[in-house]
């Protein structure tokens, strides 16, 4: 070993598992927005369609309820891939 390679600090192995979970949360978060902005313009236009005035709160609540469901699912599945 030459002195050069010596000084120079080893760095660790790059993880090949997956992508980085800050990655990971962030594609979740995105998804998680999208979701409930889908969810909340169907409604709309169920509304303007229809002549409702229930059908915008409704389904941008059961999309909420979704993007969680898909949140706590992938908090999950990281926290046993880290076991």
């Amino acid at each position: 070993m030459s002195q050069a390679d010596r000084s120079k600090p080893q760095q660790p192995k790059a993880n090949k598992k997956g992508p980085n979970k800050f990655i990971r949360f962030t594609s979740v978060a995105f998804q998680m927005g999208g979701t409930i902005f889908l969810g909340n313009y169907l409604g709309q236009w169920l509304d303007v369609t229809y002549d409702k005035d229930y059908l915008e709160t409704t389904i941008t609540l059961v999309s909420i309820f979704i993007s969680m469901y898909l949140v706590i699912s992938q908090v999950i599945k990281v926290s046993k891939e880290d076991d």
